[in-house]
């Protein structure tokens, strides 16, 4: 931990850093490939929607451990004539979930469940949930999302600059296609918590990019004032420096939503916790993977075709080269035989030029043997 923390103090530094805004072609076509694969799977597979959008009802069991979920499977489906969504509880008892079923049917269904499975009828709890309610959950999910978007663009537009904006707009758009597109390759069912998620998961995306842009803002005041860095040199250094900060807080953020995907849905048998962990997970995952592949190097490409910073790349390339050409012959005759001017151009300015005076006592009466005037 203690080499970790002096990595990153040394990235904030600038002692170290890599090139992700050098590298960026790479990380456009990793995310457009995946991004591809999640559309892909998204028009083959389709969104497995949960009785919240498509009505239908909810059947769950009293605890009895001698249903299995085969059995509840074969008999929710022969009982309905739907396809039917069967889950084994932690506690013993069986959620069965059909979609798209008249809600009329829903008692015949429930009598049907309780002879096979040798139970009352009344220890069978029945949720109904009617298309037109579905289709409303819908309509505020998508309307949720559109509000969402334009608010986070209008105060990043505001707080920063359009073109961090639209960065931040794509690094969204980016998230949420990897995160439905996974949906749909796994088949998790979609439920209004998946939506939850996806709002939460946002809004952590949000937070690491904003973290970036802050520092950015701050680095690039007076850009075109000096020569020493270009535009993409600078956002380079804003994700070195707030690079281990991103980390850790995505990883603090993970593990916790890995003990509801894997222990809370996968041991324990809740599967009502899949719908929301998994968009957490994959959300959390990709939003950390946006703000410091997609959303910065983005803003890079933006502010480089603004002419002053093209300008000032031109004069700082023609400055170092310049630099490189005029101090190279003295620096193979250094003292200690290192470059102290290496990668700082500029420093080279404020060192003191010209012929040295040295001090008028040093030297008198040299070559006298008593050093006395005569």
């Amino acid at each position: 931990m203690s080499k970790l923390g002096s990595l990153g103090a040394r990235l904030h530094r600038g002692e170290i850093s890599y090139d992700f805004i050098g590298h960026r072609k790479i990380w456009y076509g990793i995310s457009i490939l995946i991004t591809i694969t999640a559309i892909v799977g998204l028009a083959v597979r389709g969104l497995n929607m949960g009785i919240d959008f498509q009505g239908g009802a909810v059947f769950t069991t009293a605890k009895n451990g001698s249903i299995s979920v085969s059995q509840a499977q074969t008999a929710a489906e022969e009982a309905s004539g739907h396809e039917a969504v069967v889950q084994k509880l932690g506690d013993g008892s069986v959620r069965i979930q059909i979609a798209g079923m008249d809600t009329k049917q829903s008692d015949t269904v429930k009598d049907e469940l309780a002879k096979d499975f040798k139970v009352d009828s009344e220890s069978i709890a029945a949720d109904l949930v009617g298309p037109s309610w579905g289709d409303q959950i819908a309509n505020k999910a998508w309307q949720g999302l559109a509000i969402f978007m334009v608010l986070v663009v209008i105060y990043l537009a505001i707080a920063f600059e359009w073109r961090m904006a639209v960065a931040a707009l794509v690094a969204l758009i980016h998230d949420i296609t990897i995160t439905v597109g996974i949906y749909a390759l796994v088949g998790f069912e979609v439920t209004p918590g998946t939506v939850i998620g996806l709002l939460t998961i946002l809004g952590y995306s949000l937070y690491d990019t904003v973290v970036v842009f802050d520092s950015l803002k701050e680095q690039t005041k007076d850009l075109t004032k000096q020569t020493r860095f270009t535009y993409s040199e600078i956002a380079n250094r804003s994700i070195n420096g707030t690079l281990v900060r991103s980390v850790n807080t995505t990883v603090v953020a993970l593990l916790p939503v890995a003990g509801l995907l894997f222990i809370g849905g996968g041991f324990l048998g809740a599967g009502t916790l899949n719908d929301i962990s998994l968009s957490l997970f994959v959300g959390l995952a990709a939003g950390a993977y946006s703000s410091i592949f997609i959303a910065t190097p983005l803003v890079a490409d933006l502010k480089e075709r603004e002419p002053q910073v093209r300008a000032l790349r031109k004069r700082v390339l023609a400055k170092r080269a310049q630099s490189h050409t005029d101090e190279e012959p003295a620096r193979s005759y250094g003292h200690d035989g290192r470059d102290e001017d290496a990668g700082h151009p500029e420093d080279a300015e404020t060192a003191v030029v010209g012929p040295r005076t040295q001090p008028s006592s040093r030297g008198r009466g040299r070559g006298r043997p008593s050093g006395k005037r005569r």
